[in-house]
């Protein structure tokens, strides 16, 4: 119900069903990683029924929005609701960013035996303080037979000669366009251009496509090429971790958008003062460009 000074939400079992829905996906998840038949199912599962829920969901409230039954107040909780969950998306980043900073800046040169550190012996004989690792523990031990082996080839910067051939280069080109189109939108329908946004938002959506395209591509140059995977080592570990996640928010952000677009030309929806779906997914999209851009420089250009 909505009036007064407070809103009051009606008594609802989504909650409930979108719990059952990550408990399955993160469980899933686990026995995947354990080598558990079972896991895989589980998984998608549980993200399918995360899924319908989350469309279940935001059908009723852009319905009670599009009815005028939200009121400003309840406007508001949502602007501050998107506020924390980006901040948490954040802090999210922030751990993995503090994890590369910790291995490179303080777990390596103390395995290597500088400061106070462990001595590099109990590594292996001649472990040396270098980034990116390119020697994995089974090749100090095993050498020839070792099975899991580091890459050939680190991803980084291959200088100005070969920047225009460097995939990351032209995903940041099409990431940060894609803020630039983003804003143009947001500016288009504060003004009522509505053709304009819709332009300049399938724009973004496109681009966005375009640059899961060209990171598959990378991903697929890095395995079958550099020999860079999730088991060469801590480097290979780093790298997909913060890229995989990375690419994940985009995966989500262009579906934001994309459905944020669907409803503008096939509904009509958004108005100059009453916008916010598709400003909270703007939001969004800024958010993973700032990220991409961080990764660029700390993994890609200084890596």
């Amino acid at each position: 119900m909505s009036g007064g000074t407070y809103y009051v939400p009606e008594q609802s079992k989504l909650p409930i069903f979108a719990s059952f829905g990550l408990f399955l996906t993160v469980f899933g998840a686990a026995n995947w990683m354990n080598g558990n038949s079972s896991g895989p199912w589980l998984f998608f599962a549980g993200g399918l029924t995360f899924a319908a829920v989350l469309w279940n969901w935001f059908s009723i409230v852009i319905s009670e929005n599009m009815a005028g039954l939200n009121s400003p107040q309840l406007k508001r909780s949502y602007v501050i609701g998107m506020g924390w969950f980006i901040f948490s998306e954040v802090m999210f980043f922030a751990a993995f960013f503090g994890a590369l900073f910790y291995i490179r800046a303080l777990a390596l040169p103390w395995l290597a035996g500088e400061g106070d550190g462990v001595d590099n012996a109990l590594l292996w004989p001649g472990f040396a303080n270098e980034w990116p690792l390119m020697t994995t523990p089974d090749m100090a031990a095993n050498g020839e037979n070792a099975i899991q082996k580091g890459p050939e080839a680190a991803m980084s910067w291959p200088g100005f000669g070969g920047l225009f051939s460097w995939l990351p280069f032209w995903n940041t080109v099409v990431l940060l366009t894609s803020s630039v189109t983003v804003h143009f939108a947001h500016t288009a329908i504060k003004n009522n251009n509505r053709k304009q946004f819709n332009i300049m938002l399938g724009v973004t959506v496109l681009l966005g496509f375009i640059f899961l395209f060209l990171q598959a591509e990378e991903y697929i140059h890095a395995y079958h090429e550099l020999g860079l995977t999730l088991q060469s080592g801590i480097y290979g570990t780093t790298f997909f971790m913060l890229t995989g996640f990375h690419g994940a928010h985009v995966t989500m952000g262009t579906i934001m958008l994309l459905v944020m677009w669907l409803r503008s030309v096939l509904k009509g929806h958004f108005k100059p003062d009453d916008n916010f779906g598709f400003e909270a997914a703007s939001w969004y999209w800024h958010f993973v460009d700032v990220v991409w851009v961080g990764l660029f420089f700390v993994v890609y250009v200084f890596g």
